[in-house]
């Protein structure tokens, strides 16, 4: 499936999101996070399908970014220079069977306190779906995940690994050395409706927080176990969200109306980036002290697949 039609494919569910959400009001709240000096670290080639998916922040300045669907994991430098740690080869039968957009793709990734940095891949039939090491140039895969997921974002919490099944409507766990995951939630909140489900996810305040893309909800579930509760409403097309540092305060990537969007403890909402600013499908975020990071996959409009920083203003 060539990217044009994953492109239409997602414009397709998220509009239907947009119509199940829609009428919510946004009751603004003036006195919250702002974002200052927003620049551009890095431009992808989204001709090469360079579509920038998910952040994983590196000291320094850094970032290490997953990209779809070029099946790849780049590291961009604090000076914004864009280096391919790797390349995921295609499935024997050349990813067709990858659930929900039909073709392999690199999603989340995630870099543990030692370094190691570690990504998702979904390739449907051919045993390459699961989290993958990047150790030297060369891919290791550490958790097989079975061919029917769509792994979508990937979390470390202490000694085990966190991933949300976009297709599935579950939250995955495995252990951080390596092995055999276990569904960790299978809660409703998760499911999709027609298309993804639960995407982003942050362990905050001890809970695990997803976020669901058809339903544009954010959801809270104990560490502990139990029901999802619904934090955030309105919120169509979200993918990937994190925590300001305020509380329960949330910045939300909106892929659909490539925005981010200042999402109150009380739930309401305000947009703080948008098109003027650089937006064009906006896919990730995240706080690391006063530093924001915003990835752009360009999936939706526009051809400008980029890595946004900004500052944050408390």
């Amino acid at each position: 499936m060539t990217a044009h039609r994953i492109a239409a494919l997602l414009t397709a569910a998220l509009l239907t999101a947009a119509l199940l959400t829609a009428g919510v009001p946004a009751s603004a709240d003036t006195g919250g996070t702002r974002l200052a000096d927003v620049r551009v670290l890095a431009h992808f080639d989204r001709a090469a399908g360079q579509a920038a998916e998910s952040i994983a922040p590196e000291p320094g300045g850094g970032a290490v970014i997953g990209m779809i669907p070029a099946r790849q994991v780049v590291r961009v430098a604090p000076d914004g220079v864009v280096r391919v740690l790797v390349t995921m080869p295609l499935p024997p039968d050349g990813g067709g069977t990858t659930p929900v957009v039909g073709t392999p793709v690199v999603t989340g990734v995630a870099r543990s306190d030692r370094g190691d940095v570690y990504f998702l891949y979904s390739a449907g039939q051919g045993g390459l779906t699961g989290i993958w090491q990047v150790r030297a140039g060369t891919p290791r895969l550490v958790v097989p995940l079975p061919a029917d997921t769509m792994p979508n974002a990937l979390v470390i919490d202490g000694d085990r690994f966190l991933i949300t099944d976009s297709a599935g409507g579950r939250i995955w766990q495995a252990p951080l050395h390596g092995g055999a995951a276990s569904v960790w939630s299978a809660d409703p909140a998760l499911a999709p409706d027609g298309f993804f489900g639960v995407n982003g996810l942050k362990v905050h305040d001890g809970a695990v927080w997803a976020s669901n893309s058809d339903r544009g909800t954010i959801v809270r579930i104990p560490l502990t176990g139990g029901a999802a509760e619904v934090r955030a409403t309105g919120l169509a097309g979200i993918d990937d969200f994190d925590f300001t540092g305020r509380g329960d305060e949330i910045l939300a990537a909106i892929n659909q109306d490539s925005k981010l969007v200042r999402v109150g403890a009380d739930g309401s909402r305000e947009t703080v980036l948008d098109a003027g600013d650089g937006m064009q499908g906006t896919t990730a975020v995240v706080v690391r002290g006063s530093r924001v990071y915003v990835t752009n996959g360009a999936n939706l409009v526009g051809d400008d697949s980029n890595l946004l920083v900004a500052r944050l203003r408390r």
